[in-house]
């Protein structure tokens, strides 16, 4: 089975990162679990400074399930209205990438 990674970076105050992460699990990683289709999801985050940088990878099974989460515009980047509190800025795009393999059991 092929996939499609969806990928998104965002930045935080680093002392806020902590309360963006909890912000995440109860907004987009609830809405990805809840979306026919999807395969998974890996939160990143690396502090620099006074900054946390997020990445977020989400797996899809196909162009129409991430259109059922993101919209027809699969490359605009969907945000919550609590993440303008959090961000330092809003990345308008999103990636795709094609999973060509992955480890046994993923």
């Amino acid at each position: 089975m092929s996939l499609i990674a969806r990928v998104w970076r965002g930045r935080v105050p680093a002392d806020r990162g902590d309360a963006y992460q909890a912000h995440l699990r109860g907004t987009g990683l609830a809405d990805y679990a809840r979306t026919p289709g999807h395969r998974g999801t890996w939160v990143l985050r690396r502090v620099d400074g006074d900054v946390a940088e997020f990445l977020l990878l989400t797996a899809w099974e196909s162009w129409d399930a991430i259109r059922a989460f993101a919209g027809d515009d699969v490359a605009q980047a969907h945000y919550y209205p609590e993440d303008a509190d959090f961000l330092l800025e809003m990345p308008e795009r999103v990636e795709h990438w094609e999973l060509l393999d992955a480890p046994s059991g993923s």
